[in-house]
């Protein structure tokens, strides 16, 4: 493939390429999100990226409780910029991809949004901002016992 935001024959251009994360990504970068699932209460995620290099980054994920504070274990895995890339290639036919401002507690940010509808699973939408590199700024994603259930970035921390 010649382009780098293609994985794979038929798959979508994703919003960045591997370097464009990694870049994005620097040693200590920590992501908040707000998770909001369809049948419970609202908590919070946090994801920081730690000992990056030019093939991946550790990244360390923990919950925080309603009193700020962490729950639970820090969870640590070893993941790499094309694995993170793949997160958000997907098949030609199922999405649709197009330029959707969206309202963060962050601010509004330019996004793109990506809308797949594989029609057996249901449709899940994405939103991936240029100005935050990686993961969604936000997605919905339809919930196991009906509703959506949606995260949405809350916090960006760079060091």
């Amino acid at each position: 493939m010649s382009d780098p935001h293609v994985l794979a024959p038929g798959t979508a251009p994703t919003p960045f390429t591997a370097d464009e994360i990694r870049a994005g990504c620097p040693d200590g970068r920590t992501i908040t999100l707000l998770v909001e699932p369809a049948d419970g209460p609202p908590w919070q995620r946090v994801n920081r990226f730690v000992a990056p290099d030019e093939e991946g980054a550790t990244l360390q994920r923990w919950r925080i409780g309603p009193d700020g504070r962490r729950v639970g274990e820090i969870e640590e895995a070893r993941t790499t910029w094309l694995e993170l890339q793949g997160h958000a290639s997907f098949p030609e036919s199922l999405v649709t991809i197009a330029a959707d401002p969206v309202e963060l507690p962050l601010g509004t940010v330019d996004a793109l949004r990506y809308t797949v509808d594989d029609g057996e699973a249901g449709r899940a939408t994405f939103w991936f901002a240029p100005a935050y590199p990686g993961m969604p700024v936000r997605y919905e994603t339809p919930a196991e016992g009906g509703g959506t259930d949606r995260t949405t970035m809350v916090g960006n921390e760079l060091p």
